[in-house]
């Protein structure tokens, strides 16, 4: 079993929102990263979208979107982004879900020998125009990440590996310490997958390792619209 991971696909295929209004970058991207898909990724893979997963706004539109991925090989397990207006409600999400897709919400899942937890993050101390109401999110969301590497750990046996999924950055440009760092370096976890960045302004860390964690950005046009490979 390989994993490999992808994030911000932005999908608008029940609504037209296209994407190449944002640059060269995504045009055609989402046939680009198909493709590559296909290449890459057998039935007994998974494969982590670590949210902005759709434009919709509505359940039922963000489910449309997600029947675009559902014939593509691999298991797919999602956390939500800041722009998933339509992930409302964890159970509706859940019982709606096409076939071998997980959601994941302050929890864990476990497939083969390795445990995936995840939870969507928010801006840490240090990034740009943070400030107290940024605090509050972002202090709410490690505890929500406390929830999800509780969670893991009752699926943890020896030998497994731990992933974890984050929206966000678990760190500024400075790659200083943040309460999500120090979560994953407590419990141990072996890899982070992380999304959200895009463009030309900011700093892409495609794969650092900081203090034994390996972090792996995953926004499709920072990668060239491939998977990476993260196991």
């Amino acid at each position: 079993m390989k994993v490999f991971a992808i994030s911000d696909l932005h999908l608008s295929i029940s609504a037209d929102k296209p994407m190449d209004i944002f640059g060269e970058k995504w045009e055609g991207y989402l046939d680009k990263i198909k493709n590559d898909w296909q290449e890459k990724v057998t039935d007994d893979d998974v494969v982590l979208i670590c949210g902005d997963i759709s434009w919709a706004m509505k359940l039922e539109d963000g489910l449309s979107d997600l029947n675009f991925l559902s014939d593509f090989k691999g298991k797919k397990i999602l956390i939500r982004g800041n722009h998933d207006y339509w992930w409302q409600g964890i159970t509706r999400i859940r019982e709606n879900l096409p076939t071998g897709f997980y959601a994941l919400q302050n929890d864990a899942v476990k497939i083969g020998n390795v445990v995936f937890c995840g939870s969507r993050g928010w801006a840490v101390e240090g990034s740009p125009d943070f400030d107290e109401h940024d605090r509050h999110i972002y202090e709410r969301e490690a505890e929500r990440f406390k929830l999800a590497l509780n969670s893991a750990k009752k699926l943890l046996d020896d030998g497994d590996k731990l992933v974890c999924l984050i929206h966000y950055p678990p760190f500024n440009v400075r790659k200083e310490t943040s309460l999500f760092t120090e979560l994953f370096e407590n419990n141990n976890v072996d890899k982070v997958v992380y999304g959200h960045l895009h463009g030309k302004g900011v700093v892409p860390y495609y794969r650092i390792n900081i203090n034994g964690v390996e972090y792996i950005l995953s926004s499709c046009d920072m990668v060239d619209n491939k998977l990476v490979e993260v196991l």
